[in-house]
């Protein structure tokens, strides 16, 4: 049996990035400087490398110098999903694109999200083939990363993890959860048959899914910086720096 990697993915980069402040007042988050790169640039950087030939990324706020900004870029493929007049949430995102996704399972990423060490969607593109080979079959499969490798998140964590079976489990009403989704995953696009267009969260999704048991992760084995706020930013640029020392 053959299996295919995903070979499109979905690059979320319409958001507000609210949360950065002034820094974004001027400048869609996926473009803040990382280093001599934008966020953006990295970010598509790991889909080019994973082998992902083409990268559908969405726009809304400041969508225009996102498409300037990338307008000499040759690799990967990159098309645009702009939604307007109203952004579209994660899910909304993908239902607006998925005719650009195309009809298999295709990889998501988060722009504004620093991996410190594997390319997070070769390693999920690793596990979704294995997963196949052992007969495991999924309609999702989570990057989870667990809290103690991330740098600048200050929040309760988002899964527990049934380790036998890798399948994922909300935090819910616990106080605390021992993994954070680490903004990536691969996805069949049968998942979103059923929605309507319109904005709603990707959450939805994942939640129909689990009650069905047909979600797994994968574990993210280094650093992950939560590049949500300026600090957050600051350490995420120590942190590169620091790594190629």
């Amino acid at each position: 049996m053959i299996v295919q990697p995903p070979q499109s993915a979905m690059v979320f980069a319409a958001g507000f990035g609210t949360r950065m402040g002034a820094l974004t007042e001027s400048c869609p988050k996926p473009l803040l400087r990382l280093d001599a790169h934008t966020l953006l640039d990295h970010t598509l950087d790991l889909v080019s490398a994973a082998g992902i030939g083409k990268a559908v990324v969405n726009l809304h706020y400041r969508g225009q110098q996102i498409r300037d900004h990338l307008a000499g870029r040759a690799q990967p493929a990159i098309v645009f999903s702009d939604e307007q007049p109203e952004i579209l949430d994660t899910g909304g995102g993908i239902v607006n694109a998925l005719g650009q996704l195309g009809p298999g399972p295709f990889a998501t990423i988060n722009a504004d999200t620093v991996f410190l060490g594997r390319n997070p969607l070769a390693l999920l593109g690793d596990a979704w083939q294995r997963d196949a080979w052992q007969g495991i079959d999924a309609d999702a499969l989570l990057l989870l990363v667990p809290v103690a490798n991330t740098v600048a998140y200050t929040r309760s964590g988002d899964f527990f993890l049934d380790t036998p079976t890798a399948k994922p489990h909300r935090r819910g009403q616990a106080p605390k959860a021992p993994y954070v989704y680490a903004g990536a995953q691969i996805i069949r696009a049968s998942a979103f048959d059923q929605e309507p267009e319109g904005p709603f969260s990707l959450n939805i999704i994942w939640d129909r899914l689990l009650a069905k048991g047909r979600v797994r992760a994968a574990i993210y084995p280094d650093r992950w910086v939560d590049v949500g706020t300026p600090d957050g930013l600051a350490l995420a640029r120590d942190a590169v720096a620091a790594a190629r020392v």
